[in-house]
């Protein structure tokens, strides 16, 4: 089986579960050693334990990335315990309700904390160590709610927006010292991004939404990271969208 990635250290966080987890598991099969943060330290574990029995390589680093002490100290133990940083993925999100009427701003809060702010500590820490060994990788997991707006996503879809104007102005700040920038949004993907929302109602409805039928799985993203990460150096994607073949407008 070709390893294009093998030899590069690949830090992904909101490793624990959805498309983080896929991707964990894509990029040891490509060969990366993968180092993972999330809050549940037993699912971390449990994951490091899946691709050491593949005959991969892996670090559980237990972590929030909303406690920028805590991104930061996950880029710094991977580096120190695996010697560098070559990937990035920024996968750690939630998403919750957040119309205007009657809001409650401490979900914006909540949102805008994980999506936007969590991307920026990791990217932060990362970059300089990426300077220094002379390139690497960051792919930001975004949203297509980052191109539209809705009645109910008014908190989840403009954290995407941010997200994906701060990736792409990191693509164009570092991309001539050979450090490669990506923004891939997913749509309808089979997670479980819906089962702590707050709202009933909008937790029954995402739920839905992602488990209907043909809902891209996260191995899907987790292999087109892979693509991603194995062109070459000349050529950055620098945004990637992925929607379910039989609903175009997810």
């Amino acid at each position: 089986m070709s390893k294009p990635l093998e030899g590069k250290v690949a830090l992904v966080t909101g490793a624990s579960s959805g498309i983080g987890e896929g991707a964990a598991l894509c990029l040891a099969e490509a060969g990366a050693t993968v180092a993972m943060t999330a809050r549940r330290a037993d699912r971390l574990a449990g994951l490091v334990e899946k691709i050491e029995a593949m005959g991969g390589k892996a670090l559980a680093i237990p972590g929030d990335m909303t406690v920028e002490e805590q991104a930061r100290g996950a880029v710094e133990e991977a580096v120190s315990k695996l010697g560098s940083i070559d990937i990035l993925i920024n996968s750690a999100g939630i998403m919750e309700a957040g119309g205007i009427e009657n809001c409650d701003t401490e979900i914006y809060r909540k949102v805008i904390d994980i999506n936007l702010m969590g991307t920026v500590y990791t990217c932060a820490a990362a970059v300089p160590h990426m300077l220094e060994q002379g390139g690497g990788d960051i792919i930001t997991i975004s949203s297509l709610a980052g191109r539209k707006g809705g009645p109910m996503t008014s908190a989840y879809s403009a954290s995407k927006h941010a997200v994906n104007f701060m990736t792409d102005g990191m693509r164009q700040e570092l991309g001539d010292r050979n450090i490669r920038v990506t923004t891939l949004m997913p749509g309808a993907t089979e997670t479980e991004v819906g089962d702590n929302i707050t709202d009933p109602n909008w937790r029954k409805a995402i739920q839905a939404h992602v488990a209907k039928e043909g809902a891209v799985k996260p191995r899907d993203i987790g292999e087109a990271i892979v693509f991603i990460l194995a062109m070459p150096r000349r050529t950055n994607i620098s945004e990637i969208s992925i929607r379910p073949t039989i609903d175009t407008s997810a």
